[in-house]
């Protein structure tokens, strides 16, 4: 089926926690996001970082239950996790996880080709950071 206008231009996730200062220096110092808007007032904080191209997979238990298996070895995920695709995942798991990431499983390569690896921000938030992999390319 070939869609001839996609009715959506921008999609947005919004996460509220308890520490957002702690939130922030994770997702700018460890992801390596800059804001690219703020909202600041005496009582309130905000902020909305960039990401580039998005999408939003939708899945029943039991095809989240498969990727938590691949990625995570059990059902592990809430009703949200993020999957951010990074150019260097070794790089990048060094980096996050000394800004305050818990690991929640080691780099595997997965089905579809990618290499994956989950972790979870300082609030909870199941993150899969993934590397597109070459043909032929073993990591």
């Amino acid at each position: 089926m070939i869609v001839q206008s996609i009715p959506i231009l921008e999609m947005r996730v919004a996460l509220t926690t308890g520490d957002y200062e702690r939130l922030m220096k994770f997702y700018r110092d460890a992801i390596g996001l800059e804001p690219a808007e703020q909202w600041i007032t005496e009582h309130s904080h905000g902020a909305m970082f960039e990401m580039g191209r998005a999408a939003l997979e939708i899945f029943d238990e039991g095809q989240a239950a498969n990727v938590d298996q691949i990625e995570a070895g059990r059902r592990t995920s809430g009703t949200v996790r993020f999957a951010l695709q990074v150019p260097d995942l070794g790089a990048a798991l060094e980096r996050v996880v000394s800004k305050g990431a818990k690991l929640v499983h080691p780099p595997v390569v997965t089905p579809w080709g990618d290499y994956n690896a989950r972790l979870e921000d300082p609030d909870g938030m199941q993150i899969t950071l993934f590397q597109v992999m070459k043909k032929g390319n073993e990591t």
